[in-house]
């Protein structure tokens, strides 16, 4: 139980850092001239710091598959880092993350959705 809490608190640790990076990234969208690319960045990063601590909640109070629930939170993490890295990046240093970053961390946030779904229809405690 307590790598559970541990990996909770983990991840509400990079949910708050990835609020914080979404209101930055916000910030210098407003500010910047031709900042096209951090306004998607700024919302994929707040949209998901937002679905983290909901997804750990859901898992933690049984009512998604605890297991398949946690990854999807980490799913999350890792695919809006990877989408909001890509096109800040970009932005930035005028070159990309790796080829095909942005619409990689897309896909893996569809898949977590989905994946936050199925923990839903198959709910278990740990």
């Amino acid at each position: 139980m307590r790598l559970v809490v541990t990996a909770y608190r983990i991840l509400v640790i990079l949910a708050g850092a990835m609020g914080a990076s979404g209101v930055v990234l916000a910030a210098a969208a407003a500010h910047q001239a031709e900042a096209s690319r951090l306004g998607p960045a700024s919302a994929m990063l707040l949209f998901h710091a937002s679905a983290v601590p909901g997804a750990i909640a859901l898992a933690d109070r049984g009512l998604v598959h605890a297991r398949i629930g946690i990854l999807a939170a980490i799913g999350f993490v890792v695919a809006a880092s990877l989408f909001a890295g890509d096109l800040t990046l970009r932005q930035f240093a005028g070159r990309a993350l790796f080829p095909m970053a942005a619409p990689t961390g897309g896909t893996l946030l569809i898949a977590s959705w989905l994946l936050l779904a199925v923990a839903a229809a198959w709910p278990r405690k740990m």
